[in-house]
């Protein structure tokens, strides 16, 4: 989708004042922020022009601060796993801390949280230590969130997180990563010591001050099916200011718990001098927004990928049923189906050509990827090639005006490859997964001028649509990862090729 929706600059100077009025009012703020922090690459896809590095850009104008990273030892324990990377988030969390090193910022210590014995939570934990970082381990707190007495006992027995800055960041690998407890955790100990501290949360979904059923906020529900979270008018706000807001159920149900534990704690009827959740929140999204029905339609494509992306995980025993009808009931409100998504007839329709005329119809596949001019290319299995492959060689020929009968990679180095898989690595066929073609590609770039010219187009499919109708293996997997394309499949079980 072209065009631009989103002002990012515009969003982070309102966003920017906005935090630094909150920090103002305590001698140490606790923030937590929502969403991905350093690629938010759902923002990217429902605010088309948004930055997907624009948290890392808004830290780095706040100036001296520390980060906190949270990860839940149930979702270690489970190997989920964050689809923007095919990484277990584990392994996510990892990333993440290099990638902010990256960006110049450094995590203070990563809090594992949600403990109960698990122990694979316990190796990932020295796994971190080996690598120099400081790890703190939460327990799961008895009788939370109804027991303040049981849950400010729990909070006496968490270990805490030496801090030394004003404003601490508080970010995780997901939702549920136990950001919220860990805060209120460190906020129980601190106002033991006398420390005006406080909290703030950093939310870029659902905007409060769009309207209810608005597709961006739509789109979060989507993004939070597997979590169940709903969006909901805020009771608190409408109560205390006569205005609606947007908010969702988590952080509704966490104001109530907000109320109780502060209460009990130092005597406040409104926690931080917050009225409502939303109040709690600092989020300025609305004030990017420059062209509402380009941001709309966005975010229902977003939700048609959700889909697939839940469709897949269903298939491979992740998600439940639950999740999907939940999906299902979220695409009729924005009135979407599968096939709005422009790839995916193309890519099915590519799949039914490869199996004409031949046996064993579940091995054949096809692909279709839409370039930025909105043409849609397609691509199918054969000997030579997976359905993803050819898609992609047959995109870059159209990128670059090549003829597309003209052979990109050399036989040669077919041979070598595919020798290679047979005879080597005893593989059940010898077909190129991407992220073979793309190294058979840059082989043969040293040869042929054709296929460096076509090579030097696989940049312009960054951000491209694309469709499959199988699962990927783990060599396509990657190497579209690597390609940075918006890729969703139908998750049909292609048995031959998926096990190569």
């Amino acid at each position: 989708m072209q065009g631009v929706g989103f002002d990012t600059n515009k969003y982070l100077k309102e966003q920017t004042k906005k935090i630094l009025e909150r920090v103002s009012k305590f001698e140490r703020l606790y923030f937590e922020f929502g969403g991905k922090l350093c690629y938010d690459l759902h923002a990217a896809r429902v605010l088309p022009g948004y930055k997907p590095t624009a948290k890392i850009e808004l830290l780095k104008k706040l100036g001296d601060i520390e980060i906190i990273y949270c990860i839940s030892a149930k979702d270690i324990e489970r190997g989920r796993v964050r689809r923007d990377y095919g990484l277990t988030y584990d392994n996510q969390t990892l990333k993440d801390i290099s990638d902010i090193r990256d960006f110049g910022l450094k995590v203070n210590s990563v809090i594992i949280t949600r403990h109960n014995g698990e122990h694979s939570a316990i190796k990932f934990k020295k796994k971190l230590e080996n690598f120099g970082m400081k790890v703190y381990v939460h327990k799961e707190v008895e009788g939370y969130p109804n027991d303040i007495n049981k849950v400010l006992a729990g909070y006496d027995e968490q270990p805490y997180a030496e801090t030394k800055k004003k404003l601490i960041i508080v970010t995780g690998v997901g939702g549920n990563s136990g950001k919220m407890a860990f805060c209120l955790s460190q906020i129980y100990h601190e106002r033991k010591k006398g420390i005006k501290t406080g909290f703030a949360k950093f939310e870029t979904f659902p905007i409060w001050n769009l309207e209810l059923k608005h597709p961006i906020n739509v789109a979060y529900e989507a993004a939070t099916a597997d979590l169940l979270d709903v969006n909901m008018i805020d009771p608190f706000h409408k109560k205390a200011y006569g205005v609606t807001a947007v908010n969702y159920n988590r952080d509704i149900e966490n104001f109530n718990i907000l109320e109780k534990l502060m209460s009990k704690i130092t005597g406040e009827k409104k926690p931080f001098g917050y009225s409502s959740p939303t109040d709690m929140g600092a989020n300025m999204a609305k004030a990017g927004i420059v062209d509402d029905k380009l941001c709309r339609e966005a975010a229902k494509q977003e939700i048609i990928r959700r889909y697939f992306r839940y469709l897949r995980e269903k298939i491979e025993g992740i998600e439940p049923q639950e999740t999907l009808d939940r999906m299902e009931e979220i695409m009729k409100e924005v009135k979407v189906k599968p096939e709005d998504r422009n790839v995916v007839k193309e890519a099915r329709k590519a799949a039914k050509e490869a199996e004409k005329g031949k046996g064993f119809k579940d091995i054949y596949c096809g692909a279709a990827i839409e370039l930025k001019n909105g043409k849609i290319i397609t691509g199918k299995n054969s000997p030579l090639l997976h359905a993803e492959s050819a898609a992609i060689l047959n995109a870059i020929k159209e990128l670059g005006k090549i003829d597309d009968k003209t052979d990109l990679i050399s036989i040669d180095v077919i041979k070598t490859i595919t020798n290679m898989k047979k005879d080597l690595l005893n593989k059940k066929t010898s077909c190129l997964n991407v992220d073979e073609t793309l190294i058979a590609l840059a082989m043969s770039s040293t040869m042929n001028p054709t296929a460096k010219k076509a090579m030097d187009k696989l940049k312009e499919l960054e951000g491209c649509e694309m469709h499959i109708t199988h699962l990927p293996t783990a060599g396509d997997e990657a190497g579209l990862i690597r390609l940075n394309m918006n890729v969703t499949t139908d998750a049909k079980l292609s048995l031959l090729p998926y096990f190569q």
